[in-house]
C-alpha cells in the first residue's frame, strides 16, 4: 500500500522558518500533483501549495512570496519550504498526492497522517 510520511513540523518564532518534507513510499507506478494543505482549529481545511509532475506550482494567497513548494522526483519527496512566519500559520500541514500503483488502476488521492506547526512568540 502507499503511504506518505511528513516530517519537519515544530515550534517556530514569528519571522521564523521551518522546512516541511512529505515522502511517498509503497506500491508506486507514478505521481501526479503532489501538494500541502492545512487544517487550523476550528477552521476547514485548506490547500497551501500545489505542484504538478511537471513542476507547475500554485499558492494560497495568504502564503504567496513566504512559502515554497518543490519536489524530488527520484525520491517521491515534496518539500514546503516556509519562510517569514506567522502567527495565523499555526495548523496541522497535511501532505497531499494523486498517485498511481499500477497502470490499470485509476490514480488514488492519499494524504498523510499530518505535522504540527505551531508559530507563537
Amino acid at each position: 500500500q502507499v503511504q506518505l510520511v511528513e516530517s519537519g513540523g515544530g515550534l517556530v518564532q514569528p519571522g521564523g522558518s521551518l522546512r516541511l518534507s512529505c515522502a511517498a513510499s509503497g506500491s508506486i507506478f507514478n505521481i501526479d500533483a503532489m501538494g500541502w494543505y492545512r487544517q487550523a482549529p476550528g477552521k476547514e481545511r485548506e490547500l497551501v501549495a500545489r505542484i504538478t509532475s511537471g513542476g507547475n506550482r500554485n499558492y494560497a494567497d495568504s502564503v504567496k512570496g513566504r512559502f515554497t513548494i518543490s519536489r524530488d522526483n527520484a525520491k517521491n519527496t515534496v518539500y514546503l519550504q516556509m519562510d517569514s512566519l506567522k502567527l495565523e500559520d499555526t495548523a496541522v500541514y497535511y501532505c497531499n498526492a494523486y498517485i498511481w500503483v499500477d497502470t490499470t488502476t485509476p490514480r488514488g488521492n492519499y494524504w498523510g497522517q499530518g505535522t504540527q506547526v505551531t508559530v507563537s512568540s
